[in-house]
């Protein structure tokens, strides 16, 4: 499977909103949406790699947790695309600031020191 670039998955997303999902939410209930896919990660993540256990009945696997990564993706985009935002910049400047903010602060912190 070839990879897309954020650009080109952002102009995938519009192209099925336009012909396909009819018409953009707004961007408060995209919102209201993106918080409830983050919430399903978070749910699969306590029960795959933390303490919580699955309910009776219930199951969840890797399979289920990219899933609904991709869900929060395509609803992140959904944002992005309403309100202006080229995630593909955005990312760059981000990971710059990261860079530069994080560079020595990560490198001397204790808490993170690995047996190199």
């Amino acid at each position: 499977m070839a990879h897309k670039s954020l650009h080109d998955l952002q102009t995938e997303v519009d192209e099925w909103i336009r012909t396909i999902g009819v018409r953009y939410f707004s961007e408060l209930t995209n919102t209201a949406i993106l918080t409830e896919e983050v919430g399903e990660v978070a749910r699969l993540m306590a029960r795959l790699y933390g303490e919580q256990s699955f309910k009776a009945g219930q199951e969840g696997t890797v399979e289920d947790l990219a899933g609904e990564m991709a869900d929060v993706l395509f609803v992140l985009m959904c944002l992005a695309n309403q309100t202006g935002v080229d995630l593909g910049d955005a990312f760059a400047r981000s990971m710059e600031k990261r860079t530069q903010r994080d560079r020595q602060r990560h490198a001397d912190n204790p808490k993170l020191a690995t047996d190199r």
